[in-house]
């Protein structure tokens, strides 16, 4: 089975992250989503194997609280309506 690899593993981050910045240049919000979403597709496809790409999700997951825990620790009243 393929691991995960999150130790740094681009020689040129800059480079990657100024393409990242231009690919979105000029976009609405909205439309930069669907990029995003469409970019995910295609590096997923690339990738290939489920297992690392469900070790992927949950490494991204982790550490952000859902909309929903967050009303709920704030007093939202909100949170009582779903």
């Amino acid at each position: 089975m393929v691991m995960l690899n999150i130790e740094p593993n681009m020689a040129a981050f800059d480079d990657f992250y100024e393409a990242l910045i231009d690919t979105h240049r000029d976009l609405t919000p909205e439309q930069s989503e669907l990029v995003n979403a469409k970019l995910i597709l295609l590096l997923a496809n690339h990738i290939g194997d489920l297992d690392v790409l469900r070790s992927a999700m949950a490494s991204a997951r982790r550490g952000v609280v859902p909309a929903l825990d967050i009303a709920a620790t704030q007093g939202d009243d909100r949170a009582d309506r779903r």
